[in-house]
């Protein structure tokens, strides 16, 4: 059954705002926000499991809203007014669609790899934007995986979840210390090429046609030497300007997509 929201008082309002603002209640209730219509049936052909759906019928159009939520099993499907969803809403070029979904807790050895797997490495990743567009770069690149270690950020935050444009569904995430990747990687027998300024090898010099992980730091420190003294080999990208550092999903579609070439493209 739907209900209709008009206030900004509703319990269900509070709470999507609550969500929204604060890592420690998504933690508690095990629930993040998607936004948007191309971001929900990306969710919905992941399997995700959806909690609940708020729409506007003033931005949504009614076949469409029937189409994807006439047979959806959720705790609840909210038709909310236009003032509700303009508050509600982060994006500007709101489609109409936000719900509530349970997110998923990858472990490392829940992650399906391919044959000649190629992942990403990304340690104490802190700004969700960044982490999103990363994701974009490993869906475009077709990868593997993405693992986080040591996150600063909720890789379900909301930010994270808008930048990668829904990417987050379509690319395993998973999570865990620097020790238990570098031990996972060896049971794997996967090469891993931390990315450092200090490094004397440039990429492009390197073989990535075999089983290969990228590792990368943040723009600010870089890799810590935990990674740096672990890592079968250590490359870095040519700069001939005056900053030293880039975005790190730039960096990181340089190297992945040079794995790419290397493999002639194949998945």
């Amino acid at each position: 059954m739907i209900s209709r929201i008009t206030s900004l008082q509703n319990s269900n309002i509070k709470n999507l705002l609550l969500l929204g603002e604060k890592s420690r209640e998504r933690k508690k209730q095990d629930l993040f926000i998607i936004e948007g219509l191309r971001e929900f049936r990306l969710a919905m052909s992941a399997g995700f499991s959806i909690d609940s759906v708020f729409y506007c019928p003033e931005l949504l159009p009614a076949d469409t809203a029937a189409k994807m939520l006439g047979d959806l099993a959720v705790s609840g499907i909210y038709e909310v007014s236009l003032q509700v969803y303009n508050r509600i809403a982060y994006r500007n070029d709101a489609e109409g669609i936000i719900a509530l979904a349970r997110p998923r807790h990858y472990r490392l050895d829940d992650l399906s790899l391919s044959e000649n797997p190629l992942i990403l490495i990304l340690e104490s990743v802190e700004k969700p934007g960044n982490l999103g567009a990363v994701l974009r770069t490993a869906d475009a690149a077709h990868l593997d995986a993405v693992i986080i270690c040591d996150p600063l950020t909720d890789v379900y935050n909301p930010n994270a979840v808008r930048s990668s444009i829904g990417c987050i569904f379509t690319v395993p995430v998973a999570v865990g210390s620097v020790k238990e990747t570098h031990e996972w990687l060896r049971s794997k027998r996967i090469t891993s090429y931390a990315t450092s300024l200090s490094a004397d090898q440039f990429y492009h010099q390197c073989d990535f046609t075999g089983p290969t992980a990228f590792i990368m730091g943040t723009e600010a420190t870089g890799l810590s030497d935990e990674w740096l003294n672990v890592a079968d080999h250590s490359i870095k990208i040519p700069m001939g300007g005056t900053i030293d550092s880039m975005n790190v999903s730039v960096s990181a579609a340089i190297v992945v997509f040079e794995a790419r070439r290397q493999r002639n493209f194949r998945p």
